[in-house]
């Protein structure tokens, strides 16, 4: 097997990655908007059907599950 590292190493990453934000309004048709945190607003699907308020992990276009519930911190370097 002759490939690259490069390329094996882009095989293991996913291809969208998997980001932390708060359900701000859960809607009755099966989705959610969602808030990310320091600016940003999406409208996904939630197929666990979590309540306003839930700390999830948005991966693609759905919520990917329950996040824990951690202060932001934001760090400059």
């Amino acid at each position: 097997m002759s490939t690259s590292l490069y390329t094996r190493l882009l095989s293991l990453l996913p291809d969208q990655p998997q980001l932390t934000a708060t359900v701000s309004i859960a809607h009755a048709d099966g989705t959610a908007t969602v808030a990310f945190p320091g600016a940003g607003v999406m409208r996904v699907r939630n197929p666990l059907k979590l309540p306003q308020g839930a700390q999830v992990y948005v991966q693609g276009d759905a919520i990917a599950g329950d996040a824990p519930d951690l202060p932001y911190v934001l760090i400059e370097v």
